[in-house]
């Protein structure tokens, strides 16, 4: 066989040897380039992040710094226990999950395994309380109440445990010293989530993922000072994990000490006497209902009146903030946020908005003076004042003639300010207004501070509202559409206002400002803004911001910030307005809707002042309000559902500013028995070594207090106290309350 050569082929693989041979070249040069970028360009960067690798960090938490009443009295502080704690980390690890070892850890606890088991899963929006909503990486605590027994077992049965911690570690405590539990103004702390880690991490107090964050009240207010900052321990480790060094090491910094201007033993009164107030109330008939009063929630704020510091603060219903430590339960937290729990975590104080009735009339007051209304001049007190065919009636149809402005408030008479604000709304133009209208009652209303936060040093404050014209109109826009699809013209109650709504409900009408110059309508304002505008009439016209916090003390002791008081503003009133409303004020409790509550007492030595309020409310029972100063102290107390001003709240006011003075029932005198005559002007000791002097504290000084008092046969739930006997003109809206009181023997706090 001839060979014949395979010229036509060898062209062919010539060309594919030298495509495959400048592959292997492009590539060998792209792997030597990429090798050069990662070992010569970038070499030191990844060598530090290789490093980084094998550093394993140990965080010491950082001792959280104790919040302390004006005398140094820890209210909220840490104590030691034994916490167990889960790894989620390592949970997930095992094939079950790690229901197993939760289940043996359940049954150590003594608790029940669901609850450990919802313990230790993520909170997302599908995921009800309890859940962890923390870091999934760092230790979840199960539990901050084991016994020395239940840890030992956990740590001598380790392989039975694996991923379970069992260590004393320090947690917060709210001491409630006194029983003074301060729950809604302390708040309370839980873990901090990734998404606050990430936000916080180029800031200059980032956070470690085991901090704990205040998520209300002081704890939240002042998180960044009572923090401190945690300790960092970080350590060279082989690939084995086996530590070869200490790379670095940052000392962990505990946090400040927050010293507020809260005195614990008036905390424990005002707490006592609105509790006590409220079940007093329950026991009383409303005749309007025909039903006993509901007296569902409450407020009570005592604050300095020179100065705006908040000496007391209660919102009722109330809990106990250490239900929050160590992670919550199911069952606590159902009953914190449930719908039959009357929502407890509310500051009624600072976030509880109701209409103020009658004591917003010293707003109305000065309204009409600035509007050129002689303030002594005479106004007709009616038995009721008619407008288009509807009558607004004065309280039980009384009548009290002509009467000044100053007389007006002693006795509450609504037609006066009826009459008032409707001249002034038909001067303004009426439903069609002027293009410019002075709306004297509205601005100067604003001008008082309301309808806006008072700057309280708490978060989480409500605004109120004032409905001024510029509120109609937005809020008409807002709801047009709902009013005109339900309302109807000759429908229930309820749907005739919708109906009208729809038709003009974003004009100002003229029965809106008749009920608006009485505290009705839609006004509403809230216990601190109130405490802030008697406080100014106290201290002769100058309006605070409120503050809790007095001083910011390092741990050390070394450095100190004050925290000084704030003003605000000045109250839109003349001199000699002022001094005529001071007057009508006292006038309130000698001898108008206050008397028969403050019969005896030292009027002379310890002049105190009032103005009693209460408030309608569609649907639901009467409001409480009354609104009180002396020289030092302004105190407010608010009850829903409770009926008339002094009738629920009088005696419990009484007893707040009886334990403040130390004045006994027959209106003596025994600076013994006062727990604060004068307001804490001075910080409390700080020893050498940064620590606090704290004064002895009694086990119940609201109880301590009602001991000292002699039994009397009718003491505080008198019919009327003795010693007052009030002219057939003197009392209105709040008398009525005196015939509906019980027998029922209580003594009086000094």
């Amino acid at each position: 066989m001839t060979n014949i050569p395979e010229t036509g082929r060898t062209p062919r693989v010539q060309i594919r040897l030298v495509v495959i041979q400048i592959l292997v070249l492009s590539l060998l040069g792209t792997l030597g380039g990429r090798l050069w970028y990662l070992q010569i360009r970038n070499g030191d960067e990844y060598a530090k992040e290789a490093s980084g690798n094998h550093v394993q960090q140990v965080v010491q938490p950082a001792v959280r710094g104790s919040i302390l009443d004006a005398r140094g009295v820890p209210i909220a502080d840490n104590e030691t226990r034994l916490v167990v704690s889960a790894s989620r980390t390592d949970l997930l690890k095992m094939k079950d999950d790690g229901k197993a070892v939760l289940t043996k850890l359940a049954a150590v606890l003594g608790m029940k395994p669901k609850d450990v088991m919802e313990k230790v899963r993520l909170c997302d929006a599908k995921t009800p309380q309890p859940c962890w909503n923390g870091s999934p990486y760092q230790p979840i605590p199960i539990t901050d109440e084991a016994t020395p027994r239940q840890a030992l077992q956990i740590r001598e049965r380790s392989e039975d445990f694996p991923g379970i911690t069992a260590e004393p570690e320090a947690v917060r405590r709210y001491a409630a010293p006194g029983k003074a539990n301060s729950a809604q103004v302390l708040g309370y702390l839980s873990p901090v989530t990734d998404d606050e880690i990430t936000k916080a991490k180029d800031s200059d107090s980032p956070y470690l993922r085991s901090d704990q964050v205040g998520r209300s009240g002081l704890e939240r207010e002042y998180d960044k000072e009572l923090r401190g900052k945690a300790g960092v321990t970080r350590y060279e480790v082989d690939n084995l994990g086996r530590v070869i060094g200490k790379a670095k090491s940052d000392e962990a910094e505990p946090g400040a000490n927050l010293v507020t201007s809260i005195d614990a033993r008036v905390q424990r009164v005002a707490e006592y006497e609105l509790n006590e107030a409220m079940k007093i109330a329950r026991t009383q008939f409303d005749k309007i209902t025909g039903e006993n009063y509901k007296a569902d929630s409450g407020a009570v704020v005592v604050m300095e009146a020179k100065t705006g510091r908040v000496v007391a603060m209660a919102s009722n219903p109330s809990y106990d903030p250490n239900a929050w430590v160590g992670g919550i339960s199911g069952k606590d937290y159902a009953r914190l946020t449930g719908k039959k729990s009357n929502y407890p975590l509310l500051n009624r104080a600072i976030q509880g908005q109701s209409a103020p009735g009658s004591t917003f009339k010293v707003v109305s007051t000065a309204a009409a003076v600035e509007a050129g209304y002689d303030f002594d001049g005479r106004y007709p007190c009616t038995s009721s004042y008619s407008v288009g065919g509807q009558t607004f009636k004065n309280f039980e149809g009384e009548s009290f003639g002509p009467i000044s402005l100053g007389r007006a408030l002693e006795v509450s008479c609504d037609t006066v300010f009826y009459g008032l604000a409707d001249r002034e709304w038909k001067r303004d133009g009426g439903i069609n207004p002027k293009k410019t209208p002075k709306d004297y009652f509205y601005k100067t209303a604003h001008q008082f501070g309301l309808g806006k936060e008072t700057g309280l040093d708490l978060p989480n404050e409500v605004t109120g509202r004032i409905p001024d014209r510029k509120w109609k109109a937005d809020y008409w826009k807002a709801n047009k559409d709902a009013w005109c699809k339900t309302g109807k013209k000759n429908g229930s109650y309820v749907e005739k206002i919708a109906y009208e709504n729809c038709l003009e409900g974003n004009k100002m009408r003229e029965g809106d400002s008749i009920n608006y110059s009485i505290g009705q309508g839609d006004t509403l304002v809230t216990p601190i803004q109130e405490a802030v505008i008697y406080g100014a009439l106290a201290n002769g016209g100058t309006m605070y911001k409120p503050t809790l916090g007095k001083a910011i003390v390092s741990a050390d002791g070394k450095s100190v910030q004050e925290i000084k008081p704030r003003v605000s503003g000045k109250l839109p009133i003349t001199k000699a307005t002022l001094k005529g409303m001071d007057a009508a004020l006292e006038g309130v409790v000698t001898r108008g809707t206050a008397a028969w509550k403050f019969g005896g007492w030292p009027q002379d030595k310890i002049p105190l002042h009032a103005k009693t309020g209460t408030a309608e409310v569609y649907g639901k029972q009467t409001t409480s309000w009354l609104a009180t100063y002396s020289k030092d102290y302004t105190i407010v107390m608010t009850i829903a559902q409770a009926g008339t001003g002094s009738g629920a709240s009088g005696e419990a006011v009484r007893s707040i500013y009886n334990a403040l003075y130390g004045v006994g029932t027959d209106g003596s005198i025994d600076k013994k028995r006062a727990l604060l005559p004068t307001p804490q002007k001075s910080l409390p000791k700080i020893q050498t070594d940064g620590s606090i002097d704290a004064p002895a504290m009694s086990k119940d000084p609201a109880k301590d207090l009602q001991a000292t008092e002699k039994d009397t046969s009718e003491d505080g739930d008198q019919e009327q106290p003795a010693g007052t006997t009030p002219s057939p003109t003197a009392s209105n809206r709040d008398t009525r309350r005196r015939t509906a009181r019980p027998k029922k023997r209580r003594r009086n706090l000094t």
